[in-house]
């Protein structure tokens, strides 16, 4: 197997359990990726910001969890746009299966394992 693969997990705090379920999954399998996990605990100041500009330097590419959560979280827009200023990869993956939530300039794809194998793999 090829070296692990560090991936930044973007997700608006209410979705906090899917994220969970993301580390699980990972922790259950033969995961090509070790879990960068940077839960919001503290409200969003430029210090917090660049902690997390940091980490997501420090990652081969970023998984954002879509959901309508993430509609009105702002720290996972910053997240994102923090990523594509770093000129990571990104995928987005939908957080719950009869949530479609559209996020622009985002490619989401289906919870499946294959979908972020591929991710990874292409890192």
């Amino acid at each position: 197997m090829a070296d692990k693969k560090i991936i930044f997990i973007a997700f608006a705090i209410e979705d906090q359990r899917q994220r969970d379920l993301l580390k699980g999954q990972s922790l259950l399998t033969k995961s090509p990726f070790e879990y960068v996990d940077m839960s919001v605990k503290e409200a969003y100041e430029s210090e917090w910001k660049e902690k997390v500009r940091i980490r997501i330097k420090r990652s081969d590419g970023v998984i954002v969890l879509v959901s309508k959560n993430s509609l009105t979280s702002s720290g996972q827009k910053w997240e994102i746009e923090c990523a594509k200023a770093e000129g990571k990869k990104v995928l987005g993956i939908w957080a719950y299966a009869d949530d479609r939530t559209n996020l622009v300039g985002v490619n989401t794809r289906v919870w499946a394992w294959d979908n972020i194998k591929e991710f990874i793999n292409s890192l």
